[in-house]
């Protein structure tokens, strides 16, 4: 996720409640999910090891399990690519991709990255909430939409790399096993289970304030805020410091979900047990709330420049 220590915000916006229904309450395969990918038997998952190769597979399973259809182009769940590393020529690294079928071709891809930083001078890094959550996260969206048909198609990527500098989503938006047209938003989750104060930022609203009425939950006990992604802020604008950065490239609209950095980032001490579980389920829960809510009452337009969008009820 993001390489800085972030600064606060001299400006934040709370968001109003909207109630929608039809949404799951059940939090134990959401834990079992991010408990089970950030365990010692995955080893911190770093790209190229057995590790990410373990983690890639149970993502696998459980898109399976869930009924995510695969792209015929990609020939499975899971597009390879290789990078150039510091000592290695050639990283071998995998996204693992799925979809939704929806009532229109228009697509949102709902993303998170499942690779983190591996075993450092024998010490495994599990990443719990870097970014374990989100990929448990990604796959409690996917369980509710394989139920509940979605308007859009949805396509729930897993990407592998984002520690390396976001080379998953680099060579997924650019080897996309669809029309580019097609994309109208990304969900970006990375760092959504390691808060004490309830506050969950949604970053992309500065590039498309459009968004930000339809960015609600009705949980009281969780507080989301705008920000973090005006470029005057230097350092502290997050739009290039996780995976939607790839899709912003390509002036898609993205939301970016997650925390500002805590004691536990990017330390060894990342670990399931010391993620705030309550959040956790309060972030999740509210992500989806909010990605069904954005599937049912929206329709995209690109405008011209595609930096900005138009909705349309």
């Amino acid at each position: 996720m993001k390489l800085y220590l972030l600064l606060p915000l001299a400006l934040t916006f709370g968001c109003n409640a909207v109630k929608t229904s039809n949404l799951p309450s059940q939090s134990d395969q959401l834990l079992k999910d991010i408990k089970t990918l950030s365990s010692d038997t995955y080893e911190g998952r770093k790209t190229g090891t057995k590790g990410a190769e373990l983690a890639r597979n149970y993502i696998t399973k459980r898109f399976r399990e869930i009924g995510l259809k695969s792209f015929p182009l990609l020939n499975s769940y899971q597009q390879a690519f290789t990078f150039p590393g510091v000592d290695d020529p050639n990283i071998n690294g995998k996204n693992v991709i799925g979809y939704i079928p929806g009532q229109t071709d228009k697509v949102i891809v709902i993303s998170a990255h499942y690779d983190h930083l591996g075993i450092i001078n024998g010490q495994i890094f599990n990443g719990a909430d870097d970014n374990a959550s989100g990929v448990a996260g990604i796959l409690k969206i996917a369980a509710h939409f394989a139920k509940n048909k979605p308007d859009y198609t949805l396509i729930f990527a897993a990407f592998d790399a984002e520690e390396f500098g976001r080379k998953g989503s680099a060579y997924f938006v650019d080897h996309l096993p669809i029309d580019i047209k097609r994309i109208k938003l990304n969900i970006n989750l990375d760092m959504i289970s390691h808060n004490d104060k309830g506050e969950l930022y949604a970053t992309g609203t500065y590039r498309n304030p459009q968004l930000k009425k339809y960015i609600t939950t009705t949980n009281t006990d969780l507080n989301i805020i705008f920000g973090h992604d005006n470029p005057k802020l230097g350092i502290d604008d997050w739009t290039d410091q996780s995976d939607q950065s790839a899709f912003n490239a390509k002036n898609i609209p993205f939301i970016y979900f997650g925390v500002e950095d805590h004691k536990d980032y990017h330390k060894e001490s990342d670990k399931f047990e010391n993620i705030n579980q309550t959040f956790f389920i309060n972030s999740a829960n509210a992500i989806l709330e909010i990605t069904d809510n954005i599937d049912k009452n929206l329709t995209f337009e690109l405008a011209m420049p595609r930096d900005r969008i138009q909705m349309k009820k």
